[in-house]
Parts: structure tokens; sequence; C-alpha cells
């Protein structure tokens, strides 16, 4: 099997903000365990700081990939021959497809932190899902190697 003519794998990273709020989380535990001394204060700032950065750290973890004749998105591994049409969703499209637009049986990737997403219809009949979303700061791209890896396939 051969890789898609055009390649593409992107992370969804954490906004770079949300790492303050994770030192923010770290002062508010140093702040809870003050009054036990210094000791704990430190380790309050340090340890909050830590868990919440791991937290964060995994939330954006996810990816999204168009590798070996399948799209992988998250935990999600879909052949492209299972997939139809891609529609590139500008930020208020993809507002309204991940909130009153949305079907419940639909698999969505989705972080709230990118603005632009992709849809790609579903169409292999025995398959209950209609659409998959995904959040992505490049949909265009990841359209054009989802074709390239159709055609490839």
């Amino acid at each position: 099997m051969q890789p898609s003519a055009t390649p593409y794998e992107e992370r969804l990273t954490t906004p770079r903000s949300w790492w303050f709020v994770c030192l923010l989380v770290g002062v508010s535990m140093a702040l809870i365990l003050l009054p036990f001394g210094t000791l704990p204060l430190l380790g309050g700032l340090v340890g909050g700081t830590a868990v919440a950065a791991v937290v964060a750290s995994a939330y954006g973890s996810a990816r999204i990939r168009v590798v070996g004749g399948s799209l992988v998105a998250g935990d999600a591994r879909i052949p492209v021959s299972a997939l139809g049409e891609a529609h590139v969703l500008d930020p208020e499209e993809a507002r309204a497809w991940r909130s009153y637009k949305a079907d419940g049986r639909a698999y969505m990737l989705l972080r709230a932190y990118v603005p632009t997403a992709l849809r790609v219809d579903v169409t292999d009949p025995a398959d209950p899902t209609p659409y998959v979303y995904l959040s992505t700061r490049d949909p265009e791209r990841l359209a054009a190697a989802l074709d390239a890896a159709r055609a490839a396939a």
C-alpha cells in the first residue's frame, strides 16, 4: 500500500493561554496549602501546576492524519474508501455544525479553540455514522489529502 500523495498530519495542541491557566491552578493549590507551611505550599504549587499541565497536554494530544489509505482522527481509523465528499467549514459554519446542526450519531473530534473544521460524509452503508466532524486549522489541506488518498486507493 502506498502512502497518500499529499501526506497530512496535525496535532490539535492546546492554546498558549491554557498553560497560564495551569500555572494559576498551581498557585491556587499553593494558596490552599498555605496554612500548613512553606513546604506544603511549594508542593501545592509544583504538584498543582504539574497535574494541570498533564491534563492540558493530554487534551491537546489529539492527532489527525491521512496515512495508508485511512483517515486517523483521534481513536478512529476510517478507510478513505468509506468516506464521501469533504466540506470545508468556515468558523460560522463550524459553530453551526457542532451545535444546532449536529447529528448525535456523528463522530466528532472537536476542539472549541480551533475555529475551522472539515465535515466528511461517511458513505459506508453498514456504518450508522452520517459524517465525521474534524476541528482542523487547515481544512483545505486536509480535504486535498483525503482526495489524493482516495485517488491513490
